[in-house]
């Protein structure tokens, strides 16, 4: 049985055992479910769930290791003279007798030795699938059963699923926590080897960016320019112009949708205004490329400004208007979020419906509207397609928003791409700025939850 088979299979089980313990439930008081400690659903629960988280474990611990037992019994039936080549030339081999078992094209020529040791894995994975499929269903059986046989009038059945239920949620939180700690750490210790090349004054207070190194030393250009400066100088103008753009737009829409549109133009309104969200990166890329860049260019030109073909305020009106449902969207649902009492005692009081929204329900949702602005920053500083299409790849230290500029992750995305050595600094420079544009993240949301902090108002 193949393993989404199976996995349906224990899908399908764990449901019937669901519907026997509460069965079960049922039938040890008689039909008086009054008498038991919990309700009936949750000795299907627990019932469901003994029938099918062991099972999935020993799934999860086989498919884990099924591949590198099998690939070192295979090794170890190869003749002596394979098996004692170099670890990469192994590591070839064994690549070539995968691919011949999956049917791919190899890369030496097949021999009787390489067919009989295909052979030999696809019988290991015949049987190692054989294996699996008895040991889950065998486990998944005997643990509904077992979970049944336990199913008393006085069962806490509630108290083990609630504490099962916890330890998942504990565990999903950890794992949550670690794949940050563990991107942070990989990020970090690249960056290391980086500032060992690159002093860390210069990346963080050079004024010239210009990564590109020379294969020789006698070559122009030998030692490139690392200085982070002018990257994060127009990551901050583009951004900053998308805000003025998608803040004020975003949060009246929202103002409007949640306190004045009636239900037919809400109706209407809100679906259209969420559509900008689902529109590819690409298409606002093509957009700003084509329309709003040259439109900007001829318009300065004609009250005598030199406007570049790529300037950095295309690219932040065209990422500006794509996060306005961020905004919109989240402020609306906070902004509706407010009690209606809250609107009725302004109003009683002798507040005008203005006066309500300025001194009320702003105050009363300001946590939900600094997420969600947090949210459209975080996503027009991660904003790499359009500033390529729009505002190009030269690294200018500059405010002047009518220029070519680009940004930390356009130049992250530029310095991996490529057939440059890992471990060069041009390639390096790429998790130093990761690693950067992280703490400038951390310090902008920090700023912003102590903003929240002071100046929200508590409503008891």
């Amino acid at each position: 049985m193949s393993t989404t088979a199976l996995l349906f299979t224990l899908a399908l089980l764990a449901v019937f055992s669901y519907w026997l313990g509460r069965k079960r439930s049922y039938t040890v008081v008689q039909g008086e479910a009054w008498k038991l400690h919990s309700l009936p659903s949750y000795y299907g629960f627990y019932t469901a769930i003994w029938c099918g988280i062991p099972a999935l474990f020993v799934l999860s611990i086989w498919m884990f290791f099924e591949s590198s037992i099998i690939t070192h019994l295979v090794v170890a039936g190869l003749p002596e003279d394979i098996r004692s080549l170099t670890p990469d030339r192994l590591n070839l081999v064994v690549n070539d007798i995968k691919n011949l078992v999956s049917g791919n094209i190899v890369s030496a020529e097949v021999d009787p030795t390489m067919r009989a040791a295909a052979d030999h894995y696809i019988h290991l994975s015949n049987i190692s699938q054989a294996a699996l499929t008895v040991l889950v269903l065998v486990l998944a059986i005997a643990g509904a059963l077992l979970s049944m046989r336990t199913i008393r009038r006085e069962k806490r059945a509630r108290n083990a699923v609630e504490s099962i239920v916890k330890i998942f949620l504990i565990a999903s939180s950890t794992i949550a926590i670690f794949t940050t700690i563990g991107i942070v750490l990989s990020v970090l210790f690249e960056a290391i080897r980086f500032f060992e090349t690159v002093p860390l004054t210069s990346f963080l207070f050079g004024l010239e960016w210009s990564p590109q190194m020379a294969i020789r030393e006698d070559q122009v250009g030998s030692s490139g320019a690392f200085g982070a400066i002018p990257l994060f100088a127009g990551t901050l103008l583009i951004s900053f112009i998308a805000m003025l753009v998608a803040v004020p737009i975003g949060l009246m829409s929202a103002i409007y949708l949640a306190e004045y549109a009636g239900k037919k133009v809400r109706a209407v309104a809100k679906p259209l205004l969420e559509i900008l969200a689902g529109i590819p990166t690409v298409v606002y890329g093509f957009f700003a490329a084509l329309t709003v860049a040259p439109f900007i260019r001829d318009s300065g030109g004609l009250i005598g400004l030199d406007v570049s073909s790529e300037s950095a305020l295309a690219a932040g009106l065209v990422i500006g208007i794509m996060i306005i449902p961020f905004v919109s969207s989240l402020s609306d649902d906070v902004i509706n979020a407010v009690p209606q009492a809250m609107r009725d005692g302004s109003e009683g009081l002798g507040a005008t419906k203005s006066e309500t929204i300025k001194k009320v329900i702003i105050p009363a949702a300001l946590p939900g509207i600094v997420g969600g602005i947090l949210l459209a920053v975080s996503r027009a500083i991660g904003e790499t397609m359009i500033v390529v299409m729009a505002a190009g790849l030269s690294a200018n230290l500059t405010a002047n928003p009518l220029e070519a500029v680009t940004t930390v992750t356009v130049q992250i995305v530029t310095l991996l791409v490529g057939d440059q050595e890992f471990d060069s600094p041009k390639t390096l420079a790429a998790f130093a700025l990761g690693l950067l544009l992280f703490v400038v993240t951390l310090v902008l949301n920090v700023i912003a939850l102590h903003v929240v902090r002071k100046y929200r108002e508590q409503y008891e």
